[in-house]
């Protein structure tokens, strides 16, 4: 269909697409290589943003160095000054900026950890001046959700903690240090993704709990970000159904409009997860209607996902389009989600101080290490780490000890393709470091770490969320709170090995 010009801006005014992602097939970021275009905005992407989109949101296909990532943002704001670009850099597991090397900050779990307020200001203000130097003025974070779930396969580390007091101090300490800086926050994932232990990336997740327990859990971390100034709040696909019914968050007005808006007195911009997610476009059969129900409901930027082409952003805006025109969609609605969207990109050209602190995030992640046991008798290991699997949201970004390590034998393996005998022949007289995430989580993992534990001189470094398991026999058991490249720093200068 045809779309009126006027209206058609509008609509363009509410979208956060990507570009970039398809590989050279058009299967999709995960499925080969990806495009060489990637680095550099298509024609195209630059004649939507002149047209009136709000923006774009970048992934790591579109970062090769912060260098030519300046570059790629002064083509788009070529463009249009005021254009919105976004990306998720929360420090420590999830990174876009650092994708490539790993983070040097780490991530909000080992803030929770530290418990030092200030530090956590300071880390996400140090975060917001990288991001801002590069041409970013919108960060799709801080996290706040309160990670309840010691086996959350999405949130884990990227919490700060599974305390709501907690986790709502550092909340308002990382929009105040990242805003500080003039990129924009933004508090996910609402109402609170913690509990879950399914991934929104590929279902619909439930929080079936009252809404007493969600109003003394889940919501305290975003009461208080909007009562801190948090310019944007990002939808959470999940089912909670005392609130949502059978449908996600990101499709309620009741959680987005009566609870958000009304009652906390959010004004600011409500951006949606990524509509690409099976959790909102299973959920309303296809993108084009995800995107439909979530404006309907109150939200008013919609990140489309990292899969995206000019074509799929056509049929959104057509979609929003029709919706228009038999109803579904009022022009109210959409006017208001555009105008505040342009409220948030007239607020990021102001004037902000940078004051830049070298080395901050190596020495917050070694105040996080948390050791149990003793470290002596660890001298000149065999360094084991264990190959892990990695969530949607952080991607294949390296982790692990191995490039802080000076002198010291490291050896990578599948726990599945080896045995504890072969380590300890190996070894030899040296002691084992097994480096890890989530080792308790995989039973090869976890039987392979107890066998060296019982008959070797044997230490573990967890870098994920913890757990309980521990075992047996361990000389030491270090704990991260993180798998960043400062928290990889951290825990080979506490074995004495960096």
């Amino acid at each position: 269909m045809t779309i009126d010009p006027g209206l058609r801006r509008l609509t363009l005014q509410t979208l956060l697409p990507s570009f970039g992602g398809r590989t050279a097939s058009g299967a999709g970021i995960g499925a080969g290589r990806l495009d060489a275009g990637a680095h550099t905005a298509p024609a195209w992407a630059t004649d939507l943003v002149a047209e009136g989109l709000a923006g774009y949101c970048l992934f790591g296909y579109n970062i090769a160095t912060p260098e030519q990532l300046a570059s790629l943002t002064a083509q788009l704001r070529a463009a249009r000054p005021d254009v919105l670009i976004s990306l998720d850099e929360e420090g420590g597991d999830v990174t876009r900026l650092y994708h490539r090397t790993g983070s040097p900050y780490p991530g909000n779990a080992a803030l929770g950890v530290v418990g030092d307020f200030g530090l956590t200001s300071r880390i996400y203000q140090a975060i917001g001046q990288d991001l801002r130097s590069a041409g970013v003025n919108l960060n799709l974070a801080p996290t706040v959700d309160v990670n309840v779930a010691t086996d959350n396969p999405i949130i884990g580390t990227r919490s700060f903690g599974a305390n709501p007091a907690q986790v709502a101090a550092h909340a308002a300490a990382a929009v105040v240090g990242l805003q500080s800086t003039g990129v924009a926050a933004c508090a996910k994932h609402f109402p609170g993704h913690g509990a879950t232990v399914d991934d929104s990336h590929l279902g619909l997740p439930t929080v079936d709990v009252s809404e007493q327990l969600l109003r003394d859990r889940e919501l305290p971390p975003f009461a208080t970000a909007v009562a801190a100034g948090v310019k944007s709040i990002m939808t959470a696909h999940i089912r909670v159904p005392v609130l949502t019914g059978d449908e996600p968050a990101t499709f309620s007005r009741r959680v987005l409009h009566d609870l958000l808006r009304a009652e906390f007195g959010f004004t600011g911009v409500i951006v949606t997860d990524a509509l690409e997610m099976a959790g909102a476009a299973s959920a309303a059969g296809g993108i084009e209607k995800a995107a439909v129900k979530a404006l309907a409901a109150g939200s008013d930027l919609l990140c489309i996902g990292a899969d995206v082409d000019l074509d799929l952003i056509e049929r959104v805006v057509a979609e929003i389009g029709a919706a228009l025109g038999d109803g579904r969609l009022s022009l109210a609605r959409v006017s208001e989600a555009a105008e505040r969207n342009g409220q948030l990109a007239a607020w990021t050209q102001g004037a902000f101080a940078t004051e830049i602190e070298p080395d901050l995030g190596y020495a917050a992640a070694a105040r996080a290490i948390r050791v149990e046991g003793s470290l002596e008798g660890l001298a000149n290991p065999l360094v084991v780490q264990l190959v892990t699997g990695y969530s949607i949201a952080e991607g294949p970004v390296p982790w692990g000890l191995g490039p802080h390590l000076t002198s010291t034998e490291q050896l990578t393996t599948d726990a599945a393709g080896t045995t504890a005998a072969a380590l300890i022949a190996k070894a030899g007289d040296r002691p084992i470091v097994i480096v890890g995430r989530h080792i308790h989580r995989t039973e090869s993992a976890r039987r392979l770490s107890e066998a060296l534990a019982a008959g070797h001189p044997t230490a573990i470094v967890e870098m994920g969320w913890p757990a309980a398991w521990r075992p047996i026999g361990a000389r030491a058991f270090m704990n991260t709170f993180g798998a960043s490249r400062a928290n990889g720093h951290a825990a080979a200068a506490a074995l004495g090995l960096a």
